[in-house]
């Protein structure tokens, strides 16, 4: 373990929190992510729907126009200047209208920033806007997204939160910045990020109730692909396939560019070299029951000034939820990195 890793509770960053025994569990707090916060309302109010051009197409499908990406924006909802502007990127099969994008995005437009919230390509309702399906390996055409959004932010800070999958692209992109730069990137915070999706996938895998939910949302996500490009795909030699690892390989050796499924997950695992190197602030929350991304993921960071990563006791997969009342605590929890 590297001095930038912090193994602590709730309580180290929120004081006062400690859950339930009851509610501790990592299962539990994942389940109970899935409860609609019930003021997570303010993001959605007002918010303005556009297209972002994102550049080349690298799938091969549509090379002659260029990515459109839904996002939705929604300005800070405090009298005065905004603090900046913060895009969010949600999870795999999830979408700007997630419940944590929801709570995290209220929570900061409540808090003085204005909040952009992107989909990615397929996911929400964006299947018809680009022929070629997504991969999670898409990083350019995130990373030029990103870059026109930021520059929205005008001399006002910009900040990125990503959950799961989009945990995963936010860590990615911090590396990229090293390179390409983010205007005024000031913040990066990657919340139960995919480190490793080989070990993510078999985790998947092995847990029956998020194989099945994963399995169901994907095939349905493929299926409306289908429906809309049918002279260009046949998903239906994948609906036989029982687990996301058989499915992976399957989708990829027959429309990707990729040899197998070992070398598709390779591709998009976050590389720890580059963090020696940052050049904007990181920080990373995972929790260390997390059900479906093995925490020892994590000890494996370099130190560097500008990384914290904090390994919180509980909290699920992009969980941090307290009963009794249900009170979800990723939106206290991001204004807290934030310094809000």
């Amino acid at each position: 373990m590297t001095a930038s890793v912090t193994e602590s509770t709730v309580a180290d960053i929120l004081p006062g929190w400690t859950p339930p025994a009851p509610v501790r569990n990592g299962h539990v707090q994942t389940l109970l992510a899935r409860i609609p916060p019930e003021d997570a309302q303010a993001v959605t109010s007002g918010e303005q729907p556009f297209l972002i051009d994102a550049g080349k197409d690298y799938t091969g499908f549509d090379p002659e126009r260029s990515v459109r990406l839904l996002a939705f924006y929604t300005a800070h909802k405090t009298a005065g200047p905004r603090r900046g502007l913060v895009m969010t990127l949600h999870g795999w099969e999830g979408s700007s209208h997630s419940n944590y994008n929801l709570s995290i995005g209220s929570a900061l437009v409540q808090a003085g920033y204005d909040v952009v919230r992107l989909n990615f390509r397929d996911h929400g309702p964006t299947h018809h806007l680009n022929k070629g399906f997504f991969y999670a390996t898409l990083i350019e055409e995130v990373l030029t997204a990103t870059q026109r959004v930021a520059w929205m932010a005008g001399d006002d800070p910009f900040y990125l939160v990503g959950a799961s999958m989009g945990g995963n692209f936010a860590l990615r992109l911090a590396v990229e910045h090293q390179r390409s730069p983010i205007h005024n990137l000031r913040h990066v915070l990657a919340i139960n990020p995919a480190i490793d999706p080989d070990r993510t996938c078999t985790l998947l895998d092995e847990h029956t109730l998020y194989r099945i939910y994963f399995r169901r949302r994907w095939l349905q996500s493929l299926r409306k692909k289908q429906a809309l490009f049918p002279e260009l795909f046949d998903f239906r030699g994948i609906e036989r396939l029982m687990t996301i690892r058989e499915m992976s390989d399957w989708l990829v050796k027959k429309y990707g560019p990729f040899r197998d499924v070992d070398e598709y997950l390779a591709s998009y695992a976050v590389p720890m070299e580059p963090f020696k190197r940052l050049t904007t602030r990181v920080t990373v929350l995972t929790a260390a029951n997390d059900p479906i991304i093995d925490v020892n993921d994590f000890r494996h960071f370099p130190q560097h000034p500008l990384l914290n990563v904090h390994i919180l006791a509980t909290g699920g997969h992009v969980g941090y939820v307290d009963v009794f009342p249900l009170r979800h605590l990723l939106p206290e929890l991001t204004l807290a990195i934030f310094g809000t």
